[in-house]
């Protein structure tokens, strides 16, 4: 059949606009086209890391392209966070946070907030503990009050940071346990781990998990945990509360990308982070790092941070935490 002429310009038009439907869903599927890099705003070797590995090796199987993970430590997490927001916020580029991303913006040692963010997964929520050397002279957190009440500041007290939730912590037992000590600020708790090794410190607050192997190779020895039960692996150490320290405080991982990312990327990262999050090897690796496991999606995750921000605001203010 012969068409008009007339006829032909309009078929034409319809048929490279039904070719192009393909193209167009192509494109907007082609998510993630690229590794995705996740930046750990700590050292290798904490339980950031940890966790950071061991999700980015659980992911692999729904990233074809793969899960880089970059360590930018400094400023207690600031460095890496900031890092992130630096990057353009098309999905490749995520970060883990911690608590940190709560204690830092309230101390004003981080000009933005979890609001600068698109909450993604919570994976992991750990307590504080003190750990001191096993060749200590304190043998028991009474033993430690006792030393710090004696010798005020003449204490040394390793911490991931200043501001870092442990930091914070720390500075709270201080307060309800009528004693002084001096923070030792490194950037994370795997080098203020090392320090106290080589002996530079007298303690350090850090989380049992990150101190385990310490503890089971016999080089070092958890006084306290400031949690409200004792944990599992270590029932003979006591809680702070059990002391009559009314201290209870500890951090938190998930992962989150920048504000404004790409709706389809937010979509795909939640859906591929919810199955993620919930294979069993990946429970099971941060459970055999002594890491807690806690799952929640991006929207509770982000109603946790919310929570944390009035609460922690309250318990600066009311213990003049600065």
């Amino acid at each position: 059949m012969i068409y008009p002429r007339r006829a032909v310009l309009p078929l034409l038009i319809a048929c490279g606009g039904l070719a192009s439907v393909p193209a167009l869903a192509a494109a907007a599927n082609a998510y993630p086209a690229q590794p995705i890099t996740l930046v750990v705003p700590f050292q290798p070797g904490g339980g950031t890391d940890a966790v950071a590995r061991s999700f980015a090796k659980a992911a692999e199987q729904h990233f074809p392209k793969g899960m880089i993970v970059l360590n930018k430590s400094g400023a207690g997490g600031a460095v890496g966070w900031k890092y992130v927001l630096n990057q353009k916020p098309d999905g490749y580029t995520l970060a883990v946070v911690t608590g940190e991303f709560v204690t830092l913006p309230l101390l004003n040692l981080f000009d933005r907030s979890y609001k600068d963010f698109t909450p993604l997964v919570q994976l992991n929520a750990d307590p504080t503990t003190l750990v001191v050397h096993n060749d200590s002279p304190y043998k028991s957190v009474e033993d430690f009050l006792a030393a710090a009440k004696k010798n005020p500041d003449g204490m040394n007290v390793g911490t991931p940071g200043t501001g870092a939730v442990y930091d914070v912590a720390l500075s709270a037992f201080e307060v309800k346990s009528g004693t002084k000590v001096t923070h030792v600020p490194y950037p994370g708790s795997g080098p203020s781990l090392l320090a106290l090794l080589g002996k530079q410190v007298d303690a350090v607050a850090t989380s049992p998990a990150e101190a385990a192997e310490y503890v089971r190779s016999g080089k070092m020895r958890l006084l306290v945990v400031m949690n409200e039960e004792r944990v599992p692996e270590f029932k003979d150490v006591p809680t702070a509360k059990e002391k009559g320290i009314d201290v209870s405080y500890g951090t938190w991982r998930g992962v989150a990308g920048p504000k404004n990312m790409p709706v389809e990327a937010v979509r795909v990262l939640k859906e591929a982070f919810e199955k993620v999050a919930q294979d069993p090897e990946l429970i099971k690796s941060i459970k055999q790092q002594n890491l807690g496991y806690v799952y929640a999606d991006g929207e509770a995750f982000e109603q946790k941070m919310a929570m944390e921000t009035d609460g922690y605001s309250k318990v600066l203010k009311e213990l003049d935490i600065k």
